[in-house]
């Protein structure tokens, strides 16, 4: 009976980490843009103020998923990329479940250190801006334009797992096409990462 319940409230909590969410569709306008979040700094900021003239770069990511540690370099690179290009950045722990854990806002600052960060890392409380937009993955990226309307949602690049068999960069070609002023040849890709790990 004990195993029967064990099994049972293992299958809710798995069911609940993985809550369906609806995924923010292409050309959506950003979602909860105004809403302060606690950054590494300690200040409040919202994507409105993160974002650039042309632009924000929305990436949900955390300390330790073995997928964002393999992309830290690749990170860097692209966020350094789109600030250069006028587009804002942010990356988003919504690891609500792990936050007295490996996800606590000391653990993040301590990593934003280490990493060098020169863009806002912020909490997400209760998972409330991934719920809003659809995210279920870390790394998972979404690219806006300057006037707050989705332009690409995915993966930083074709091969997460391998950063020597990359054979197409997505984000910063969407990077390019945003700022140049063209359409976003690809406009979605898959995200390969950590499940978001949110509290029941």
């Amino acid at each position: 009976m004990k195993k029967t319940a064990f099994l049972f409230l293992l299958a809710a909590t798995a069911l609940f980490a993985f809550r369906s969410v609806t995924e923010l569709p292409i050309g959506a306008t950003m979602p909860k843009a105004e809403v302060k979040l606690k950054d590494v700094t300690g200040k409040e900021v919202s994507l409105a103020d993160a974002k650039g003239a042309n632009g924000l770069l929305v990436m949900f990511s955390c300390n330790t998923c073995p997928f964002v540690v393999k992309n830290q370099s690749r990170t860097a690179e692209i966020g350094n990329y789109a600030m250069a290009k006028k587009v804002g950045v942010i990356l988003v722990n919504s690891n609500e479940a792990l936050r007295a854990k490996d996800d606590s806002f000391d653990a993040m600052q301590a990593y934003a250190k280490e990493q060098g960060y020169k863009w806002s890392y912020v909490v997400d409380p209760k998972s409330e801006l991934a719920d809003a937009f659809g995210a279920t993955r870390t790394p998972e990226c979404f690219l806006f334009d300057k006037d707050g309307k989705l332009v690409y949602h995915g993966a930083i690049d074709d091969n997460p797992g391998n950063s020597e068999g990359v054979t197409r960069k997505h984000l910063q070609i969407a990077v390019d096409e945003l700022t140049g002023g063209k359409e976003i040849a690809v406009k979605t890709s898959r995200s390969v990462g950590c499940s978001i790990k949110r509290a029941p």
